[in-house]
């Protein structure tokens, strides 16, 4: 399967098929081929369309082979399929829970002493046949145009994305010769400009910034693709180590700088790095060229002279003699900070100011971003209905880490708040206005429980996109819930080079955060609830071999009938390397109704499987609530301590995992049914009749369809017959790129 095509299954569910003979006739061996292949990716949980199988049916025997060896390894991966899963008790979980304290002590020091060589040894018993009823994943096909619009909707994004949305950007820029078709006119956010343009001179490779000067507005702009260059971060957010440019690169940043016009206040912003980078341009080269004369200006200021006063310097000055009218106004000039800078303004203003300054916003509001927008509208509408006793911060950077602090912000009128949530209102759908109309919106009411795609940045890669505190109902009979983690050593071959040791654990909560129980190797079996651990492995083996992994069993109504409500799951690295490090380290769930039925991995009933790759040691990747039925995604880590009394485990982090869970099921973050919602009001028309509908945002794919009248031609009498509405689109709440380019 090329990459194009793995791009758009993973992301799409969708197949690039070529017809290559419709008038083939296949033979009965051919046709009960096609029965086989669809049997065998059904057991890895996907089914086909009416579309696939229609072009399947057309193909002889030797391109059904080859469309079945380029699939199936592909669905493999999906799942986690692709890999074996070797507990250290193969008869788990029942084998787990009638073991004797004794027999699983042994076991256990006999693995520890061999420092992880020995496992004990029983023989696997056969299982009674999977009993779970699991929901398909529906295949259809696709073309390369999805592709192309894959990435164009990528790159219109205002949000940043995750290492996997960049490493699909870069597959499509290097695997698509007609990729400039999909480039848009703007890319809103500065990373992707940044990212672009390195991909753009690496790829062609281009001597002048002409093909990419459009995206380029500022100086920092021009840091970011300068630091996409030396594979630094280009959020910023931590220090890059600089390489030399080549000339080539040298004149095509000075070629961007002068198009940016006075880049002399950038320059002060990111100070140090603009310094080094100053060396290396050799800006005194290009003395001859007056397009370069701002350049050479701003640049001889900026090592030579006092740092003058800027608009941020001034509006803080304003701020800090309490004169928040003059901060208004100045800040109207840059609407986006005046939308961060608001509450602010208005909870330290008197209240005879209030007014203005709302009003003030309201003149610029529409030109501050829809992201920023939606989130000063969520902002408000929390600050206006009962005060949360913390604020949840999420610092930038590449690890996914939580800030809470307590929340004492000096109180806003009501009547205030409202008004800056209609302001956002009216200006979200004034820029909603501007693109295509939607016709007829239906929108499925569970998208109130995704949130709106903000920041990916740290996203883990998985399965499913899934934005932090999205929640996500459980299989309803579904009775337990499987986590599973699968790892490998570091090293090469020898057992004992780069040993790697990855814990599994689960912790249990009642509704109010109060640690009850957990599950962990420290505890393989529940006393209260019917949960069990799979046995503690503490040597992944060769990095080229099967790899070793853990299960751990809870069932969730044992939870919430025994004052529990929140299993949250962990990983950790007990050896202490970060996961970034490891070459080999994932982690999974299924939603099991019989957790003695079927294979202890099954992958038709996997639910996620993400690959840890974070630059930290422990991983709290999903909370369960057995109350409420639903998962909630967290993918958070937390800080790397130096020392750790007892290890790296759930015990020595019980603190730091409470507040990490307490913050993601405590803040507010506006949802995916608001922002539809906002779209089809500003330019189209909501309905309640999903089969009326022209897009269709539901994570149900049932193909609506229409009520068509016709006349019988041999008796005269009416009939009414129902068609499908094939072409109709429906937008999932994992439809990623869609929600993030077509929406934001």
């Amino acid at each position: 399967m090329n990459v194009l095509n793995e791009i758009l299954l993973r992301r799409k569910n969708q197949l690039i098929l070529e017809n290559v003979n419709p008038d083939y006739g296949q033979t009965d061996s051919e046709k009960a081929m096609v029965g086989a292949i669809l049997k065998n990716v059904q057991s890895l949980g996907f089914t086909f369309a009416r579309d696939v199988l229609e072009i399947l049916f057309h193909y002889n025997r030797a391109e059904l082979e080859s469309f079945y060896r380029d699939l199936i390894p592909e669905l493999k991966k999906l799942v986690g399929a692709d890999v074996q899963y070797n507990p250290m008790y193969p008869n788990f979980p029942q084998q787990v829970m009638e073991a004797s304290d004794a027999e699983l002590f042994i076991n256990a020091i006999i693995h520890y002493w061999s420092f992880g060589t020995l496992l004990p040894q029983y023989e696997k018993q056969e299982r009674l046949p999977l009993i779970d009823d699991n929901k398909m994943t529906v295949l259809s096909t696709g073309n390369c145009k999805n592709v192309g619009e894959i990435l164009q909707n990528l790159l219109k994004s205002p949000t940043n994305l995750s290492e996997n949305d960049r490493n699909d950007i870069a597959t499509c820029i290097k695997n698509m010769p007609n990729y400039a078709e999909f480039l848009p006119d703007e890319i809103p956010l500065k990373e992707n400009v940044a990212f672009l343009g390195k991909l753009i001179i690496e790829q062609t490779p281009i001597k002048t910034s002409r093909n990419i000067e459009k995206y380029f507005k500022t100086a920092t702009d021009v840091l970011r693709l300068v630091t996409a260059l030396s594979d630094g971060d280009i959020s910023l957010a931590t220090k890059t180590q600089y390489r030399n440019l080549r000339r080539a690169e040298r004149r095509i940043i000075m070629n961007l700088l002068a198009n940016c016009g006075n880049i002399l206040e950038d320059l002060y912003c990111y100070k140090y790095e603009w310094l080094y980078i100053g060396k290396m341009l050799h800006v005194g080269e290009y003395w001859y060229m007056k397009k370069y004369n701002n350049v050479r200006g701003a640049f001889y200021t900026f090592r030579n002279e006092k740092k003058p006063m800027f608009m941020a310097g001034k509006v803080q000055a304003a701020i800090l003699k309490n004169d928040m009218l003059e901060a208004a106004n100045m800040l109207k000039s840059r609407p986006g900070d005046f939308a961060r800078q608001l509450d602010k303004l208005l909870r330290d203003s008197d209240e005879k100011h209030i007014a203005y300054i709302t009003a003030a916003f309201a003149e610029v509001a529409e030109k501050v971003s829809t992201p920023v927008l939606l989130q000063v509208r969520e902002h408000f509408i929390e600050r206006k209905g009962e005060k949360m006793p913390i604020r949840v911060f999420f610092p930038k950077g590449n690890v996914a880490k939580a800030m809470v602090i307590p929340n004492d912000l000096p109180a806003i009128s009501v009547t205030a708040c409202q008004q800056i949530v209609d302001t956002c209102n009216k200006a979200l759908v004034a820029q909603f206005k501007t693109k295509e109309p939607m016709g007829k919106v239906y929108i499925n009411p569970d998208f109130k429980n995704y949130l709106v795609p903000f920041s990916q940045r740290s996203a883990s890669s998985a399965n499913k996109i899934v934005v932090r505190g999205s929640k996500l109902p459980i299989n309803p009979k579904a009775k337990a819930v499987r986590g599973f983690i699968w790892w490998t050593n570091m090293g090469s071959n020898d057992m004992y080079d780069g040993r790697v040791d990855i814990d599994l654990s689960a912790a249990i909560y009642d509704e109010n955060w109060n640690y009850v129980e957990h599950v962990s190797y420290t505890n393989l079996r529940s006393k209260k609830y019917n949960a069990c651990h799979s046995g503690d492995i503490t040597n992944g083996g060769s990095v080229n071999g099967d790899g070793v992994a853990e299960f751990l069993d809870v069932d969730i109504d044992s939870v919430a009938r025994n004052a529990g409500r929140y299993i949250v799951y962990q990983v950790y690295s007990f050896t202490r390397q970060k996961f970034s490090e490891m070459p080999n380290c994932r982690f999974g769930w299924m939603e099991r109704e019989d957790v003695d039925s079927g294979e202890i991995f099954e992958p038709k009933t996997v639910e996620m499987k993400i690959d840890l790759t974070s630059e930290s040691d422990v991983a709290i990747p999903v909370i369960f609530d057995c109350v409420e039925r639903k998962f909630i995604w967290c993918d958070m880590n937390l800080r790397i301590a130096q020392t750790r009394l007892g290890g790296n485990n759930l015990e020595s982090n019980l603190k730091g995992t409470t507040a990490t869970c307490y913050a993601l099921t405590h803040f507010n973050k506006p949802n995916l049914y608001e922002l539809v919602y906002l779209n089809a009001f500003a330019r189209g028309e909501i309905t309640t009749d999903r089969n009326a509908a022209d897009i269709i945002f539901d994570n149900d794919k049932t193909i609506p369809y229409e009520v068509v009248e016709t006349v019988d031609e041999v008796t005269g009498l009416p009939s009414r017959t129902l068609r499908d509405k094939t072409e109709v689109p429906i937008i999932d709440s994992y439809n990623f790129d869609f929600l993030v380019g077509e929406l934001l």
